[in-house]
Order: C-alpha cells, then sequence, then structure tokens
C-alpha cells in the first residue's frame, strides 16, 4: 500500500561454519511496517505470518535472484529454468527467529551473531604441525574418523588454513550490512523510528519532605521546580578531529605532554617546505622512514643457528606435496 514503508538490515555471509564458502543472508526485518502521518509515524505490527507466507516468500525470492543471475551472464536460462523446478534448489528462508520488542539484550545478541566475522581463535589450536578448527555446530562439514563417525572438527596444514581463509575475504569495497526501508541512512524517517525503539524515561519519586516543606505542600505555596534542558545532541560527524584522534588512540592531541595544559591552534600550515623546516628546527626527522623488503616466513628460518651451512636449507614441518588442489577457484570480481 502507498505510504506503509518496512525496515530491514541484511548481513551477507560468504561463509559456513567450517570456514568453507557458502553465500547467505541473515536478514533482520521489522515485523510490520510505517506509517508517515502529519506530524508523527505510527507503526501498524503484522499479522498471519506462517508457513504458506513463507513458502510464498521463498518462491518469489528465488525466481528474482535466478532472474539477476541470468541477467548478468552468471547462468545460463535454461539452468535456471531447470532450478526452479528442484525441490532443494538451494534457496531456503526460515522466518523461525522472533524478538520481542522489549528484550534488548536478545536483540544485540541476533545483531553480533549476524555480524560475526567468518574465522574465530579461540576454536583453533595446534596439534604437532598440524593445526584443528572446532565448527560452531557439529557435523558443519562431511569427514569420518577410523570408525565412520562424523566429527565436528578439521584437521588442516597451515597451507589449507591460509587458503580457506583467503577465498573467504570479501570483494573490495563492497558492504556486508545493508539497510532498506525506514532504517536506510538517507530515509527521512529514520530519525523518528529510531526514537521509537529508544526505551521510556523512568521518573524519579520525589523524596521524604521534612514537616516544614510538608506544611509548604499543604498550604499550596510550593515553588514548582523547572527541570534542567537536556543537552542537545551532536551528530558524530560533527565531532572535532581531537575527540575523534582520542576516541581511537586514547589521547588528546591538544594536551601538552610537558605540563598536561591546553595547547590551542595557531595556524594550519600545508606547504611542504614550510612543514619540512619546522620539523628539522625541534629536530625531528622530516623525511619518512624507509620500508625495509619484507621477511619469509619465520619457519623457514634457520632458528639462529650460526654454525648451519649456507648450502643446507631448513624444510617445513608439513609435506608440500600432500597439499590438495583447491575444490574451485573463486573469482573475487563477483559482487555479491
Amino acid at each position: 500500500m502507498a505510504g506503509l514503508v518496512a525496515g530491514a538490515g541484511a548481513f551477507i555471509h560468504r561463509f559456513g561454519s567450517s570456514l568453507n564458502g557458502h553465500v547467505h543472508f541473515h536478514v533482520c526485518v521489522v515485523d510490520g511496517v510505517f506509517e508517515e502521518v502529519p506530524g508523527d509515524v505510527i507503526f501498524h505490527p503484522a499479522s498471519a505470518i506462517d508457513k504458506t507466507t513463507v513458502a510464498q516468500v521463498q518462491a518469489t525470492l528465488r525466481s528474482r535472484i535466478l532472474r539477476a543471475f541470468v541477467g548478468r551472464g552468471l547462468l545460463e536460462s535454461f539452468d535456471a529454468k531447470d532450478m526452479l523446478g528442484y525441490q532443494h534448489s538451494g534457496f531456503s528462508v526460515d522466518a523461525g527467529v522472533c524478538i520481542e520488542a522489549h528484550d534488548r539484550a536478545a536483540l544485540e545478541r541476533l545483531l553480533r551473531y549476524c555480524a560475526r566475522p567468518p574465522f574465530a581463535m579461540d576454536r583453533l589450536r595446534k596439534e604437532g604441525a598440524s593445526l584443528v578448527y572446532r565448527c560452531a555446530k557439529q557435523h558443519s562439514e562431511p569427514g569420518s574418523d577410523k570408525r565412520g563417525a562424523r566429527v565436528d572438527e578439521l584437521i588442516l596444514t597451515p597451507l589449507e588454513l591460509i587458503d580457506r581463509i583467503a577465498a573467504l575475504v570479501p570483494p573490495p569495497r563492497t558492504h556486508r550490512h545493508r539497510y532498506f526501508g525506514v532504517l536506510a541512512p538517507n530515509s527521512p524517517l529514520r530519525a523518528a523510528v529510531t526514537a521509537m525503539a529508544q526505551p521510556p524515561t523512568r521518573q524519579t519519586e520525589p523524596s521524604n519532605m521534612s514537616e516544614g516543606a510538608s506544611a509548604v505542600v499543604a498550604l499550596g505555596h510550593a515553588i514548582p521546580t523547572t527541570p534542567e534542558p537536556a543537552p542537545p545532541k551532536r551528530s558524530p560527524a560533527h565531532y572535532l578531529w581531537a575527540v575523534l584522534i582520542a576516541r581511537i588512540y586514547e589521547v588528546f592531541p591538544l594536551s601538552c605532554p610537558l605540563c598536561g595544559g591546553q595547547m590551542r591552534l595557531i595556524a594550519f600550515i600545508t606547504e611542504g617546505v614550510q612543514i619540512r623546516r619546522i620539523l628539522e628546527h625541534i629536530g625531528v626527522d622530516s623525511e619518512p622512514p624507509h620500508i625495509f623488503p619484507a621477511r619469509g616466513p619465520p619457519l623457514w628460518d634457520d632458528g639462529g643457528d650460526a654454525q648451519m651451512d649456507e648450502a643446507v636449507q631448513v624444510e617445513p614441518d608439513w609435506d608440500l606435496a600432500a597439499q590438495p588442489a583447491p575444490d574451485f577457484e573463486a573469482d573475487q570480481r563477483i559482487s555479491w
């Protein structure tokens, strides 16, 4: 309907729970629509969301994605028609997670899960010359031990781990988090909608008054207290450069390192010749530091053994010939 706007935030994931390539989306959708009325915004909650409605959304989503793949030359038209007839074509929509509006802690956990990185250091450990990565979910990747039972840990060589992580690097200059509808950055209703989600301010109860104060109130001569106006909120885009540097490096740049006093700006110098003169006057090198060439992997160094012959080559502690070839070639030029 005209005048009704939804809101959603999408998180693009290019990875699975076992460091495998698995492109999917986590979308947090507001279960309702917003209507702009003169001077206000009204929220209309959604209803009748059942399996039939989700199945219709899944069918529409599958047809639109396949049509987009055919239009971009990533898929042939006859293959797309065949995939529309498959029961398990790789498209599924799950709407089983629903969070109440007042449960802010659960919403934060959900958003942290959606915005998580593909790799967790606390799940990685070293066993001898191999690396063992514990998957987030059991049976996330086919594997078996000597008895044929499935396992939930990946045993990788260092090169296999690097190969898996490199394949999960997203394309450059591509946003993985996107917002739609009233939650979009340029939406005129964003400020009003986000203000609706703020918790209500708690009113403080009046403290116990003395007898004299009680008599004054009883006579009706109490002087009403005027609340102090809240300071206006400043957008982070209008923060001073010194405040931004202090938030990142935890050091305020306008504080004197000698006496701790407040420094003030005198002038902005942008000419290279004048900058070099000032740096040379205060004893600071005016040339950028020399960049040393990249060193080799530490595993291939001689370990500081000065008695080792130069002709002797140190072999790594894994078998180079046993490194498997990648399962597929990942084209990083494709913008997901």
